[in-house]
C-alpha cells in the first residue's frame, strides 16, 4: 500500500515534464527511509539540484524528526527534500504545514532557531487542491494523544542527597526514569545520542511504561543543551530524572547521578513500593 495515499486530496495536478528525473533516496537520508517509496524527484521542491546538496541540507532536519514533535513532521519534510516519484509533484497542504509548524517550531526555538522562510506556509497549497493533507484529527481518535515535552532550563545534577530526602521528591512528582546516556559521533560533524530508559517507578496511572520512556526520550531529544550536559563524554553515564506531567506538558524536575557506589537512590527506589506520602 502506498504509504503516503491517505494523505492526498484528489484534484487535478500540474505535469512536471522532463525537468527532474528519478533517483534512488541515498542511505544518508535516514528520516525519508521507511516511507512508503524509495525513489524521489530532482530537482526537489526545495530548488536543491544535487545529491550532495540535499543530502548536507537534509541532515540538519533529521535532529527535528526524531523528536516526533509531531506525528506528520516526517512526512512534511520528506515531501519536500524527497518529493515522490510520480509524474506529478505532490506538495504538503497548507494545513500540514501549520499543523507541523506550531507542534515544531517551539523545539526549533528551543535548539536557537526560528522557523525558516523556506517553509513558509502561505507557500503551499490550500486543502482543495492536490497536496498531502495532515490527518490530525483522525489520528488523535486513533492513537492515545500523550504528553508533550517542553523546553525548559535544565535542572541542577544533585550532588547531596538522603534516601528520605529523595522519597519526599518522588511524592511531588508523577514519575522516575532511570537513564543511561552515552554520545558517538555521526557524519558532518554531528553528535547523535544513544538514550536507554527504565521506569523504576510510575505514579501517574493512565501511562503504560513504555509510553513514558518514549516521553523522556522525547525531552532528551528536545532538551539537548541538558542532555549534552548531561552526557559530556562518550562514556555511557546513569541518572535519575524525576519529574511531573501537568496540563499535558512533561517537566523534569530534579536529575540524579546514578553511581553503584551510593546505595541511598537504590534504596530509596526500593522503599518507594511500601512508601506513604504525607
Amino acid at each position: 500500500v502506498f504509504a503516503l495515499s491517505g494523505f492526498l486530496r484528489v484534484a487535478t495536478g500540474f505535469d512536471i515534464g522532463l525537468s527532474t528525473k528519478c533517483v534512488v533516496i541515498p542511505t544518508e537520508m535516514d528520516m525519508c527511509h521507511k516511507i512508503g517509496y524509495s525513489e524521489m524527484r530532482l530537482p526537489n521542491l526545495m530548488g536543491h539540484t544535487s545529491m550532495a546538496e540535499v543530502i548536507l541540507k537534509s541532515t540538519t532536519w533529521q535532529h527535528l524528526v526524531h523528536t516526533e514533535c509531531h506525528p506528520h513532521v516526517r512526512t512534511f519534510l520528506c515531501s519536500l527534500f524527497a518529493p515522490v516519484c510520480l509524474d506529478t509533484f505532490i506538495h504538503p497542504c497548507r494545513s500540514m504545514c501549520v499543523a507541523v509548524r506550531n507542534s515544531c517550531a517551539p523545539v526549533l526555538t528551543c535548539h536557537g532557531h526560528a522557523w525558516p522562510d523556506s517553509l513558509d506556509c502561505d507557500r503551499f497549497p490550500g486543502d482543495e487542491d492536490t497536496c498531502l493533507a495532515s490527518l490530525t484529527k483522525e489520528y488523535k481518535h486513533l492513537h492515545k494523544v500523550l504528553p508533550k515535552p517542553a523546553c525548559q532550563a535544565c535542572p541542577a545534577v544533585e550532588e547531596f542527597f538522603t534516601h528520605k530526602r529523595v522519597l519526599e521528591v518522588f511524592c511531588d512528582n508523577n514519575f522516575a526514569v532511570k537513564v543511561k546516556l552515552s554520545k558517538k559521533r555521526t557524519g558532518f560533524g554531528h553528535h547523535e545520542y544513544n538514550i536507554e530508559c527504565q521506569v523504576e517507578f510510575i505514579t501517574q496511572g493512565s501511562l503504560l511504561p513504555y509510553e513514558t520512556q518514549s516521553m523522556i526520550q522525547q525531552w532528551l531529544l528536545i532538551n539537548e543543551n541538558c542532555t549534552q550536559t548531561l552526557a559530556p563524554t562518550h562514556r555511557p553515564m546513569m541518572y535519575l530524572l524525576v519529574g511531573n506531567i501537568e496540563e499535558g506538558v512533561i517537566l523534569i524536575n530534579q536529575v540524579y547521578r546514578w553511581q553503584r557506589k551510593d546505595s541511598q537512590l537504590a534504596l530509596a527506589t526500593q522503599k518507594w513500593r511500601y512508601h506513604k506520602c504525607l
